[in-house]
């Protein structure tokens, strides 16, 4: 078994690292990250450029001790020199979330996967810090996303799928070259609190649909099914990898795979709506959905899933309901010039 540190993601311990580093931290995920990291213990410099984070989800945090929020892009030059650190952990989840993400925006896709990367990996290597890049299930023709997809580089999300490809294979290469403590954690249908709206078929989308009275819609006939990971396991399983050595990519996502008809009528029941359910045309390409492999998350790292689809699902609409307003979606414009910090002293 390779060599682990000594820690409990759930706060039975405080965290290993004294300052931590998360890219793409206004985001979904990175916003909870940063959240359980100060629970931990950890202080936190939460990097977003706001392109598709919202400053909205770590704003809670700012009056915290040690939390700091740079709103830069990573991939801009010089940004290493304003991330002073010294940082223990870099957790880099500012990439492309999926291959179907941001397709309107395939440069930015490219310059993330790309000068991202390269910028976070020389910033770990620069501390000694432990590296973790988040990173999305492989596009394949296969039910495991095993195999590569083919190689033309034209089509809608070619330059997001290709950024995810490349910015693995450079933690790889840095590993391998340079004996980087670097890693990758390939995260699966992550859902819960906090969560955007503006994917279709994402249970936000949906949950949102069914409080607004609108029809909750389905892809084809409603049987594709999907491994849901909710957020708070999500959050365990990424700082188990953290905490670990592991060079080989790393599962995370659940274990029980509803039918997306099924999620659909629990959003209904839950929310106790009208909203009729409606199964429309699906615009996939045909392909069988990735399926996570969680045998080494579980066996390595101990992870273990242990919120039901169920009860993740009455959670989130719980919080959906508690919310004032509408859970942000992505701006529109990249931050620009507005490059920024705002941070809690003490």
């Amino acid at each position: 078994m390779m060599p682990m540190a000594a820690f409990s993601p759930r706060g039975e311990s405080r965290t290993p690292w004294g300052r931590v580093l998360v890219t793409g931290g206004a985001g979904f995920l990175g916003s909870h990250l940063c959240t359980r990291l100060l629970d931990a213990g950890a202080e936190v410099d939460c990097l977003d450029n706001l392109s598709t984070g919202r400053a909205e989800k770590v704003a809670h945090l700012a009056g915290r001790p040690g939390f700091r929020f740079l709103e830069r892009d990573i991939s801009a030059p010089g940004c290493a020199d304003a991330l002073t650190g010294p940082y223990g952990l870099v957790l880099h989840l500012a990439g492309p979330a999926s291959p179907a993400a941001r397709p309107d925006r395939p440069v930015e896709a490219l310059d993330a996967g790309s000068l991202g990367t390269r910028t976070a990996l020389s910033v770990a290597g620069r501390d000694g810090a432990r590296f973790l890049l988040a990173s999305s299930p492989p596009a394949g023709p296969g039910t495991r996303g095993d195999a590569p997809d083919d190689a033309d580089p034209v089509g809608p999300h070619r330059a997001c799928a290709e950024a995810v490809r490349f910015a693995e294979a450079l933690v790889a290469a840095h590993a391998g070259a340079n004996g980087s403590n670097a890693g990758i954690v390939r995260l699966f249908d992550g859902y819960g609190p906090g969560m955007r709206t503006d994917g279709a078929g994402t249970p936000a989308a949906l949950i949102e649909a069914a409080l607004t009275g609108r029809p909750v819609t389905v892809p084809g006939d409603g049987s594709g099914t999907y491994p849901l990971c909710y957020v708070d396991d999500m959050v365990d399983g990424v700082l188990l990898v953290a905490a670990g050595r592991s060079v080989r990519p790393v599962d995370i996502g659940g274990d029980e795979e509803p039918t997306a008809a099924e999620i659909a009528r629990l959003v209904i029941e839950l929310t106790g709506s009208d909203s009729p359910l409606a199964f429309v045309e699906d615009a996939g390409d045909g392909r069988p959905r990735p399926r996570p492999v969680t045998g080494f998350a579980r066996e390595i790292f101990g992870w273990l899933p242990s919120v039901t689809w169920q009860d993740g699902l009455e959670r989130t609409v719980a919080a959906f309901r508690d919310r004032p307003d509408p859970v942000p979606t992505a701006t529109r414009e990249p931050a620009g010039e507005r490059m920024g910090e705002w941070w809690a002293q003490g």
